[in-house]
């Protein structure tokens, strides 16, 4: 049962929504990217024979194919930011897989089998959105690359095509090289100058499409960097002013996730703290310190000295009982200390190290159901004495 389990959450893990659509999103740019390679791997050599000058060879190779071995090309590498499931990659990559299915639809050299594959993956994309929530540096850096990298091929073979356009004559790639860097960066040095209405347009959209691609590279590559960062203090410092007359919850136990939920919902400001190596299913706005919650440190960082209530809600006694004699040196004195305990046989251990409440559900259970059994009656103040004991 326990192997049967462990397959189970292997095949889970690897079939997760962001790498299935990953996968299929790389499958979809290799079929697009496929007859354009073939096609110019027996035409190239045919082409460069044949004519001498970049722009008969560009006018051969067609004006279609460029732009489908960018597409393609942009797909394939937008499939690793989806397995990295980045936010940037998902944008992207939905408007990429429209413009391949328009291709394939409305051209006469499209492939249908490829246009409805990439409209079931552009479903795919919007139903499992919720999955791309990342902003990764890596999602970042691939945007600027492909961004830049199409922007230099565009400027290359335009350049080339309309290179008698130029004073002087663009017929080197070296050249078209030079002055796409020169136009790209707006530096503008006057040494080759566009003589003809289309090459002073073409010119014109290099320089707009420059600003924008170094413009949005940058905020894609910058913007996790410092986004995190600026994140985490903020959140801090608006979590640190709220932390006074609080509660604080120690633990990520399911009773302390209900105690949290209770609280959060009758409008109590709670702070959670957490040992670094635990997982914890509380919700992304919740204020939640991972550290050592025995540390003097960790519950003075919590506001421990300006909290109404400390719950200690591990499920380990001892952990328990470590963290009230550190609580008990930071509290103040109106400050009340509960701590659970989870085993009967340790009920007098975690009374020694004297809490202001002890809060025991296998007594009262155990209590409960003998009372049951023996026929005897329970009001509510008897239930409150044995669910709530006082530690000292």
């Amino acid at each position: 049962m326990k192997a049967f389990s462990k397959q189970l959450t292997l095949f889970k893990s690897v079939f997760l929504p962001h790498r299935w659509i990953g996968f299929l999103t790389l499958i979809i740019g290799g079929l697009f990217l496929k007859p354009v390679l073939l096609e110019l791997y027996h035409l190239v050599p045919e082409a460069m024979g044949e004519f001498p000058g970049w722009k008969e060879l560009i006018s051969t190779l067609g004006l279609l194919t460029l732009p489908q071995v960018v597409l393609g090309i942009a797909i394939v590498l937008m499939s690793i930011g989806l397995f990295l499931r980045a936010r940037v990659a998902w944008s992207f990559s939905l408007i990429l897989l429209v413009a391949v299915v328009l291709f394939n639809f409305l051209l006469p050299t499209g492939d249908h089998r490829i246009g409805y594959l990439s409209l079931l993956n552009c479903f795919f994309l919007l139903w499992f959105w919720r999955d791309f929530n990342q902003s990764s540096l890596a999602a970042g850096t691939l945007f600027a690359l492909i961004s830049f990298a199409s922007l230099l091929v565009y400027s290359l073979c335009g350049a080339l095509y309309l290179g008698d356009e130029f004073h002087p004559v663009i017929n080197e790639l070296s050249t078209a090289l030079y002055f796409s860097t020169v136009s790209m960066s707006t530096v503008g040095f006057g040494d080759i100058v566009p003589v003809t209405p289309s090459a002073r347009l073409f010119t014109v959209s290099i320089i707009i499409l420059g600003i924008t691609v170094f413009a949005t590279s940058i905020s894609a590559i910058i913007g996790p960097m410092i986004g995190g960062n600026l994140k985490r203090i903020i959140k801090g410092r608006i979590s640190h002013a709220m932390r006074k007359n609080h509660i604080i919850i120690i633990g990520a136990t399911p009773l302390a996730l209900s105690v949290y939920n209770g609280l959060t919902a009758k409008d109590e400001t709670v702070t959670v703290i957490i040992p670094p190596e635990v997982t914890h299913d509380y919700p992304p706005e919740a204020d939640v310190l991972m550290d050592d919650p025995s540390s003097d440190k960790t519950l003075r960082e919590a506001g421990a000295d300006k909290a109404r209530y400390i719950l200690v809600l591990r499920n380990d006694d001892s952990d328990n009982a470590f963290i009230v004699l550190a609580a008990k040196e930071v509290v103040s004195p109106e400050a009340k200390i509960l701590a659970l305990v989870n085993s009967d046989k340790n009920l007098n251990k975690i009374k020694r190290v004297q809490p202001d409440i002890v809060f025991s559900l296998q007594t009262l259970a155990s209590e409960m159901l003998l009372r049951k059994l023996s026929g005897e009656s329970m009001n509510t103040d008897n239930l409150m004495d044995l669910l709530f004991q006082d530690g000292h």
